[in-house]
């Protein structure tokens, strides 16, 4: 593997995680905006 291949490879995983860490904090706003909407607790 040539050195820019490699330097693609390795920095690709920080930004899946960040997709996912913003996958996931929407779906927690969105259940948060939610339960407040209809009154209820979250837990």
């Amino acid at each position: 593997m040539t050195v820019f291949w490699m330097t693609v490879y390795i920095l690709m995983w920080p930004v899946m995680a960040a997709v996912v860490l913003a996958i996931l904090s929407v779906g927690v706003y969105r259940d948060y905006r939610e339960s407040k909407d209809n009154d209820e607790m979250m837990v």
